[in-house]
């Protein structure tokens, strides 16, 4: 890596990166930098935080475990340790990346915060602008551009009638830690995905009193069956049968489990869940104890929100609910469209227009890892092919280069 100083032209200080630029210190980004480094390639690894994998370590509530077995979640060339549970939690997860970092030896350049990224045609190299905690601002000029921001870089919050006007508290699901802070209080719970499904259970078992709103349809099963992980007996099935009759497969499974949930409000959509996985990305609920507190009403399903007002909460049912708090579990979005200025890869709401398995190479040596909508085994995945593929194309280049500095990368200098 060189820096090229231009301080009597721009303030902002020029870094040539001979390799690949990665944007993001999350599992999706640590996976392709480790298998970079297994192949010499060099490259500049940055993140907007101060840790790796932010999210898990910052914006995840303290009872949070894998969803699925941990043989599902390890990254490339690194299983998890034998003594770590089947469902690893939250801390060990975070211990087992940071030895991932230390292992292959992964030193990401933290508090750097992507402004900009953009393919210049001229000189054919991509342009990344970034600022740091203290203001400082660097261009990093690289051939390659992996984004590893991931589908859940930023929280959604709606926008709710009345709720700048609630005057209790308003949290979203990534500051939420624990219910210690609500015993006793009415809490209405915005959302019925895994998150909200085990906020509201973490609530109850705090003596918190939670309403759970259930605006449209959801799957939900159990997280195993038949003494396997419901994951692991989904993909066993697809390997014989069709996706639409594994669908009604672990249709009947969950109701002989748990029952029929419509009588107390959850319906189930029309498509299977695996149908709705792969077509919209939506993730079917595993059930770890909510149900149970959802079957004795110590977690209220509620209707969608009309509006807030002082203390209460309108609903589309007319009825009106009195509560001390509310919380937020309205998902995340990708933060890609707020940064990176290209069009053909990416749509409008940050994830690669090709779909999956497909969707992982872009054109000028754009790629993105993260965004398959299959968790981190999708992740991997695509990590994988991402190294290998900017390996190859690294080594092949240092074999034909017969100048130290090509003629099309001189343009640098005028910067």
């Amino acid at each position: 890596m060189f820096s090229f100083s231009a301080a009597d032209m721009f303030s902002r200080r020029c870094v040539w990166v001979n390799g690949p630029v990665i944007v993001g210190a999350g599992p999706s980004g640590l996976a392709v930098a480790s298998g970079l480094k297994e192949q010499g390639v060099p490259f500049v690894i940055l993140e907007r935080a101060d840790c790796i994998a932010s999210l898990w370590q910052k914006r995840t509530y303290d009872r949070l475990k894998l969803h699925l077995p941990k043989q599902f979640c390890q990254l490339p060339n690194f299983p998890f340790p034998e003594h770590y549970p089947e469902y690893p939690t939250k801390r060990q997860f975070v211990e087992y990346l940071e030895s991932y970092t230390r292992h292959f030896g992964i030193n990401p350049q933290f508090n750097e915060c992507v402004q900009s990224a953009k393919y210049d045609e001229t000189c054919r190299l991509w342009r990344v602008k970034t600022v740091s905690g203290n203001g400082s601002e660097v261009e990093y000029i690289c051939q390659w551009l992996v984004v590893a921001t991931g589908e859940n870089a930023d929280r959604v919050v709606p926008e709710i009638e009345g709720l700048k006007d609630f005057g209790g508290e308003v949290i979203h699901a990534c500051d939420y830690k624990s219910g210690e802070n609500f015993r006793g209080k009415k809490v209405l719970v915005v959302g019925c995905g895994n998150s909200g499904m085990e906020v509201s259970l973490d609530l109850c078992n705090h003596d918190a009193k939670p309403s759970m709103v259930v605006r449209s349809s959801v799957h939900v099963l159990p997280r195993e069956m038949f003494g396997k992980s419901t994951f692991e007996l989904a993909m066993f099935m697809l390997k014989w049968l069709p996706l639409w009759l594994v669908d009604k497969f672990m249709l009947l499974f969950a109701w002989m489990i748990l029952g029929n949930m419509e009588k107390y409000g959850i319906k189930r959509p029309s498509a299977g869940p695996l149908e709705l996985k792969n077509t919209q990305g939506k993730t079917p609920v595993l059930d770890i104890g909510a149900l149970e507190k959802i079957r004795s009403r110590e977690i209220q399903i509620v209707p969608g929100i009309k509006r807030f007002s002082c203390g209460m909460v309108e609903l589309v049912n007319g009825q009106k609910l009195e509560i001390d708090a509310v919380v937020l579990a309205t998902g995340y979005r990708s933060n890609v469209p707020y940064w990176l200025q290209e069009t053909e890869f990416f749509s409008k709401n940050g994830f690669p227009k090709t779909p999956f398995p497909n969707g992982w190479k872009g054109k000028a040596g754009l790629y993105a890892v993260g965004f398959t909508r299959r968790g981190l085994a999708g992740a991997s995945a695509d990590a994988v092919k991402t190294s290998q593929d900017i390996g190859k194309t690294w080594k092949d280049d240092l074999k034909q280069k017969k100048q130290k500095v090509p003629t099309h990368r001189r343009c640098i200098s005028t910067f």
